[in-house]
Order: C-alpha cells, then structure tokens, then sequence
C-alpha cells in the first residue's frame, strides 16, 4: 500500500485536533479544513486550514485534499466516517482513506445486515424482525414480539430514530415520530423491532483489522447514556470477568474479521444482569470514547490507524495488555437540569485540570454554537485501581472551570460520588431513572461571575483562586 505523505484532517473539534496531535508527533505534514461557524475554533488555527461550506459534502473534502496535496484523508468520527459512498470515493480519487473499506461498511454498517451475518457466526443476538418500511408492517412486528421491544434504525446508529416502547399506546404516533427522524438523519426511514434486554449494559470492544485476522484492545463499559448518548465510559468493565471477556472478544473478532474488517472499528454488545451477552452493531469507524482503552494499553489508536492505513503490520493478540482503570467523561454543553437542552455562548473562562494521570481532549473555540454537538472536551483519568481513578476524576473535574453556559459537569461529579456508581451498577436506564435532585450552585459562583463580567477576564485560575475550595463540593 502506498505511504501517507500529507494528510487532510476532515473533522472538526476534538477529534481534529486528537488526530492533528498525533500527526504532529509522527513529523506527518497535515491540513484541516473548516466552515464559517468554525473560524475560531483551533482547528481552523491550523498552519494550512481550508475553508469549505460543509463537513459533509465529498466534493468539498475531497477538493481540499486536492489543493493540499494531501494523499490521504482521515475522517474523525461523525459526519463522513461511517460512509461507505464517501470511502468509495476517496479511493476513485487515488487518496487512501484512513478507516474500513467501504466493502466492511456495507457488511457491517447496515444493522439488519449485522444482525444477520451474528447470527450465521453463532453469536447471540436478541429476538429481532426487520428492517421494515411500512408502519403498518412495523406495528404487527411490534405486537408480534410484545412488550418491551426496541425501534432501532437500520441504516444507522447515534440513537437516531430509537424508541423503547414497554406499552403499545400511541404506537403509531411512535412509529411515525422514529421514522421520521431515521429519514433526517440517514436518507432511509427502514426500522428494526428487537426485543428489549432491560436492565442491560452496554460494552464494547474495541477492535483493529489488517483485512485479515483482527485483534482486540480491551472492552469498555458505556451504560450511562441520556437520550443513547453516552455521558461517561470506562475501562475495564466492572461486569466483565476473564472469561466473559474471552468470549467478548471472540465475537468481536470473529464478526470483522468475516467481512475482512481492516482498521479501527467498535463491536457493541449488550450485556443482560444474567451475564448473557448479545450483539448489538459495529461501528466502522474510531469511537469518541477511544482514549480509555489508550490510557489503559499504553498505545496510540490513531497512530495505529495511520500505520495500518498504509499497509504497517498489526501487533500480535498475545502482545497486547490492559493495565490500571481509566474513565473518561464527555463535557457537553448542556443542561442537565432543563432536559439536558443544548447551551451555547460564549466562553468567558475556560480552565483544565493538571497532572500526569489526567487528560483532557479538547478542541473548542471562543464560543459553543448551536450548528453541532455540543461536545466540549473529553476529561479522562487513569488509576491504578477503580477507586483511584474514581478520586481521580473527581479532582480533575473540580479542577476545571467552564463560564460562560451551563455545562454537564457539575452532574458528571455527582454521578462518580453516587453509592450505585462506586459499586459499579450501572445499566443503560440508570440515568434516566435516577433523581438528580436540584442544581448545586455554589455560593462563591454569583460574586465570581459578577467579578469576571466586571473587568477583563482574568488568566485562569484568576478571581476563582481567591474563592477558595468552592467547586463542586
């Protein structure tokens, strides 16, 4: 396979500039590109930036790649990274593309297709019928498997179109409302009806392909979700035990390495409290969440796409390890005491925590707005025991100072401090069942507030060193 000699970043945010980091270690030319509400993000800061109008349009990346000069493209997470059509053209254009091949795409990027190539491998899955078009079709499906049962998209994944439905009242209203946002957001309105595994936990492993044999880095525990979006994840798993993991593992590899998977890659499971695992999708592409398993193997994912993109050899299972406990957690900008409504403003002081054992991705502007997700930055601290990093992590999120929005943060400290966390029972329903009870003001915050807006915001930790231990307490 050819060598990357120059690279075109064509993402946004965090995980351009987690990719531009790694890039720069590797001495690798690169450039990004960016649009209009992007401008004073850092990765429109990037010595060679290119301004498009959309993330998602094949002939504006691909023209940036071209007046770069860049023979290869790597695609981030979201917007083109799961697109097999986008992967074919990268490719017609002679540039090599920095994921699966659009052949694994198609295999495994469908979720009834998934579905059924588990099956045929003799891994579980939950009862499931479809993909189904017609509503009518979709309600008998429903009444057929009977409560609880699950409406999932078939040609995509990011809850997008995903309903659990414990009763059929309104069910039709339901259908129409899931079809509708599964046309938005992927062109196709074709539905799955699964049976509902309730209380389940959501794993996943992560994988790499070579295009042949397949290895896995270690497992990851994703259960605390609002909305199916993920808030907070770790590594290892508190539910899974060696031999569990052995079989995890078994499946993952198996069901990649059936379509020649070649590259990063995500399989999800869920996990019953009987501790039957069942398969749930593959995401073909690097997930958020990738810098806990980072933490905890010592190695480079993004190094490692790169390398394997370009034909670099695939370390052996038996040389991988996992050590300590690593826990990572999604700073969003958002509400959580107003139905987690997205916040966007500008940023009047924005401070991170300091200290070997802690890291923060991060790749955000003077401002959050409201044209994409409200992903801020990734905290993630490592241990050398659960509890450890659970401390960890504590500190660290009291060590950072968002002003300006209302943030995730102060609930993500309070999660960690929960009876149920510490003993690690976490299920994908757990937060939407728990009372978060009011919103913790701290007493210090309204004078501090007043004091930034009074004069020039001052370098961190400024005003807020003079308030004392008030954070998050």
């Amino acid at each position: 396979m050819p060598e990357i000699k120059k690279l075109l970043i064509a993402n946004r945010g965090e995980i351009a500039m987690r990719v531009l980091r790694t890039a720069t270690e590797m001495e690798l030319p690169s450039a990004t590109v960016f649009t209009e509400h992007d401008a004073d993000m850092p990765h429109a800061q990037h010595d060679e930036a290119i301004q498009i109008s959309d993330y998602l349009s094949f002939d504006e990346v691909l023209n940036a790649a071209k007046l770069s000069g860049a023979n290869a493209i790597h695609p981030g997470y979201g917007f083109l990274a799961e697109n097999p059509e986008f992967a074919r053209s990268v490719e017609k254009a002679a540039l090599i593309f920095v994921g699966p091949t659009a052949e694994a795409m198609d295999a495994v990027g469908d979720k009834s297709r998934a579905r059924a190539l588990a099956k045929s491998l003799d891994i579980p899955v939950a009862d499931g019928v479809g993909p189904f078009s017609d509503p009518k079709e979709i309600a008998e499906a429903v009444r057929s498997l009977g409560a609880p049962v699950m409406l999932k998209a078939s040609a995509g994944g990011g809850g997008k179109g995903m309903k659990r439905l414990f009763d059929f009242d309104d069910l039709d209203e339901i259908i129409a409302s899931s079809q509708r946002e599964t046309k938005a957001a992927f062109g196709d309105d074709r539905m799955i009806v699964e049976r509902y595994i309730n209380p389940a936990r959501h794993i996943e492993v992560q994988v790499f392909g070579d295009g042949e044999r397949c290895i896995a880095l270690g497992e990851r525990e994703c259960s605390l979700q609002r909305r199916h979006q993920k808030i907070l994840e770790e590594s290892p798993s508190t539910a899974v035990d060696d031999d569990l993991r052995a079989r995890l593992f078994d499946a993952a590899r198996r069901i990649c390495e059936a379509v020649g998977y070649r590259n990063a890659g995500t399989v999800e499971f869920l996990l019953s409290p009987q501790g039957e695992f069942y398969f749930l999708e593959v995401n073909a592409r690097l997930q958020v969440e990738h810098p806990v398993t980072e933490m905890c193997t010592g190695m480079d994912l993004v190094a490692l796409q790169l390398q394997i993109a370009q034909g670099g050899e695939l370390p052996d299972q038996e040389e991988l390890y996992s050590a300590g406990h690593a826990i990572e957690v999604r700073l969003n900008a958002e509400d959580p005491w107003n139905d987690y409504l997205p916040s966007a403003g500008k940023l009047l002081m924005l401070a991170w925590p300091q200290g070997e054992l802690v890291r923060v991705d991060c790749g955000i502007g003077k401002s959050v707005g409201t044209q994409y997700d409200s992903l801020i930055a990734k905290v993630i601290a490592w241990a050398e025991t659960r509890d450890e990093a659970i401390e960890t992590m504590r500190g660290a999120l009291e060590e950072t100072h968002v002003l300006g929005l209302y943030t995730n943060q102060p609930l993500a400290h309070k999660i960690l401090g929960e009876e149920w966390f510490r003993a690690g029972e976490t299920f994908i329903d757990t937060i939407e069942n728990w009372d978060i009870g009011a919103r913790p003001v701290p007493e210090a915050f309204a004078p501090a507030a007043a004091a930034v807006f009074a004069g020039p915001t001052p370098a961190p930790p400024g005003v807020w060193a003079e308030l004392g231990d008030w954070r998050l307490k």
